[in-house]
């Protein structure tokens, strides 16, 4: 996942400047979502990488299937990853792209996956502290995983603040281990 990350991010880039000088974040933020689907769709997944399909088909395939979605520069973003084999990283360049696009909007997505449920109240609070220490507005998806044994872990963008239980155990362990 790193590894796609790590290609995604210079189309992602490029793609958002160009948006941004374009003044056409919402027009991309769709043609990528629907770029992302179409790349995790199993029958593509099935030719990506297929010698029997060469680029220009795979790149024409999703032209076609989005044709009445993808604008010319959206068609060209399409060739370009089909001839440089990076149709897989659509769904990374979408999910980059709209964390660019939130922080333009002043908006940061914040992941926050907790050991056990939290009510509304702790999750104002713990929100309120996130847009004090990052100094924007907060959108926050919650989820909850019982392996961090307690305690909470947020991530946003390429910042994680793990302070779960089980990540101070990993710690420990790695402290007693040297």
């Amino acid at each position: 996942m790193a590894e796609a990350i790590t290609v995604a991010r210079p189309y992602a880039d490029a793609v958002y400047k160009h948006a941004v000088n374009k003044n056409t974040l919402n027009e991309w933020s769709r043609m990528l979502d629907y770029a992302a689907a179409l790349a995790e769709d199993e029958q593509i997944k099935l030719l990506v990488g297929n010698p029997a399909v060469s680029a220009k088909q795979l790149g024409e395939l999703l032209i076609e299937a989005g044709k009445r979605v993808f604008n010319d520069e959206g068609k060209n973003l399409l060739t370009l990853l089909a001839e440089n084999n990076r149709v897989e990283v659509l769904p990374q360049i979408s999910q980059i792209f709209e964390q660019l696009k939130a922080q333009h909007d002043g908006v940061l997505e914040a992941k926050i996956i907790t050991a056990f449920a939290i009510n509304d109240r702790q999750l104002k609070k713990l929100v309120s502290d996130l847009e004090q220490k990052f100094k924007s507005k907060i959108e926050a998806k919650v989820s909850v995983d019982p392996e961090l044994i307690g305690g909470v872990k947020v991530e946003i963008g390429d910042e994680v603040l793990d302070t779960s239980v089980r990540a101070k155990l990993e710690s420990m362990a790695v402290s007693l281990k040297s």
